[in-house]
């Protein structure tokens, strides 16, 4: 994985959410799955992708990811979320909604 291979994701999906996590984060292992069926079950037609920033630090500084976990969700090629640290899946859910309905509804 490179950064080329994310960055073309975005500009060939017209949405993309991307997980940045870490080794040694327990908070990072506990959110992954519930990120990832959140998404699933209520945005299917978001791309999914998920990086170690420990085994790929030159795409979590070329995307501005200085702590994990971090998130971001970009529509039609456009970073629209930013979630890092503290990431309430609830909330994150409740504000990817409006876009993600307007995008595909």
């Amino acid at each position: 994985m490179n950064i080329e291979d994310i960055e073309q994701q975005i500009q060939t999906n017209d949405a993309v959410m991307i997980y940045f996590s870490g080794n040694n984060c327990g908070v990072c292992t506990a959110l992954k799955p519930k990120i990832e069926s959140s998404f699933t079950n209520n945005f299917p037609k978001i791309k999914q992708l998920y990086i170690n920033a420990n085994d790929y630090p030159q795409i979590a500084a070329h995307f501005s990811i200085f702590t994990v976990p971090s998130l971001l969700v970009y529509f039609d090629k456009k970073e629209t979320k930013r979630e890092s640290r503290h990431i309430s899946v609830d909330q994150l859910i409740h504000n990817t909604k409006r876009p993600y309905d307007l995008f595909f509804n």
